[in-house]
């Protein structure tokens, strides 16, 4: 169950059914037997998965909806972030065989602490060679990309975890600019340790989210299988919706009566952002604010939102403009999309961060279903491999 089901069922609070699941307290005898009956009752009705797959750098689980949309199951999941992980709990109903972790390293040290899978889902860490991470991490003196030991080289706990259980296949994204990082560099050593080390088929993509979202948020997607079962991205344009089904922002933005008075931006804010603006203007430079309406399409919404909202600036009329809502950016990231739900249980700043830095869900969804035959095949090719072997040995 996630902490809300439980929170209702047992009638009991999060802090609560948190302390029993840390194991700060013991759980009473009937709470106790009250949740293996509802485990019982859910495991017995559960329909049988299609593959399993693990989650990991997860975030708040957009990787994760899309592959649950072909008819996986999560089995594991690693995601160090504390907030993101109280989002990702509150939004997810894992059976008992799921685990949640935290550091991905003592993972990549032993693999085997890794449940069985079938697909590896991945969007590792990409501040190390995003053009903005770069230039940052650049203007401070520090390194970035495979040099940046705490979140570049967490590729390589990718690379030993694939090594070891030899899934069929793997979904791995990350910032567009990864493939011109170093000079190419980069993407090469990732390149050759899937395909050359590896042994893995891949093929990448670099997607748009504008077709189904109303934001220009390009990510790159790189998707591997254990053998070659003729899987590219060269048809991927069939999943793409027709131009003018593509919406524009004001299918996700809330009513002038349900957005509160504190997105606006305040006068010193507005202020500092206009006289930037003007600075920047007269130096040649395209820095500053970016102000968007209802029949507009975004930029990328970043991590940093929470700061300024600066990138994506709603105007209002009569008065000054404002941020985005957690609820619009949710929507925004297709978290809420369609008649889906998303619970926001954490503040607006950790908010913003968690859809920052998220992937979009209808995209990973396009995605997920494009890969869907090439996954199914290879599972097939697989279990009737085994079926010879076991009729030879018999």
């Amino acid at each position: 169950m996630s902490f809300g089901e439980a929170e209702e069922v047992l009638g009991l609070s999060e802090r609560q059914i948190r302390r029993y699941v840390d194991g700060e307290a013991k759980a009473p005898k009937l709470v106790a037997e009250k949740v293996r009956e509802i485990a019982a009752e859910r495991l017995a009705s559960r329909p049988p998965a299609r593959f399993r797959f693990i989650d990991l750098f997860a975030g708040i689980g957009g990787l994760r909806l899309g592959f649950e949309a072909i008819g996986g199951r999560c089995v594991f999941t690693s995601e160090w972030d504390r907030w993101s992980n109280q989002t990702y709990a509150k939004n997810f109903a894992d059976g008992d065989d799921h685990v949640m972790a935290g550091d991905i390293k003592p993972y990549g040290a032993d693999p085997s602490l890794i449940p069985g899978f079938d697909v590896l889902l991945a969007g590792f860490p990409c501040q190390p060679f995003s053009l903005a991470g770069v230039s940052k991490k650049n203007s401070l003196g520090r390194a970035h990309g495979f040099d940046d030991e705490k979140q570049g080289n967490l590729f390589f706990d990718i690379e030993a975890i694939l090594r070891h259980h030899r899934p069929a296949a793997f979904l791995l994204e990350n910032v567009k600019h990864l493939q011109r990082h170093d000079r190419g560099r980069t993407f090469e050593v990732i390149r050759r340790t899937l395909d050359d080390d590896l042994g893995y088929a891949i093929d990448w993509r670099v997607i748009s989210s504008q077709p189904w979202v109303p934001q220009k948020r390009e990510r790159i997607f790189i998707a591997g299988f254990r053998k070659d079962v003729g899987f590219s991205f060269d048809d991927f344009a069939s999943m793409i919706p027709p131009e003018k089904e593509w919406p524009t922002l004001g299918s996700i933005l809330q009513s002038h009566n349900e957005v509160d008075a504190k997105y606006t931006l305040t006068p010193r804010l507005w202020e500092y952002l206009q006289d930037y603006r003007k600075k920047h203007e007269k130096a040649g430079n395209g820095f500053g604010y970016s102000m968007f309406g209802p029949g507009d399409v975004t930029r990328t919404l970043s991590a940093r939102y929470h700061k300024d909202g600066s990138e994506i600036l709603i105007a209002q009329k009569g008065t000054r403009p404002r941020r985005l809502t957690p609820v619009e950016c949710a929507r925004l990231m297709g978290f809420a999309y369609g008649d889906r739900v998303w619970d926001i249980p954490v503040s607006d700043t950790q908010a913003y961060r968690q859809f920052g830095n998220a992937v979009v869900v209808p995209v990973v969804e396009a995605v997920a279903r494009y890969m869907e035959p090439a996954i199914m095949r290879m599972l097939a090719d697989e279990a009737q491999s085994g079926q010879e072997l076991l009729q030879a040995v018999g």
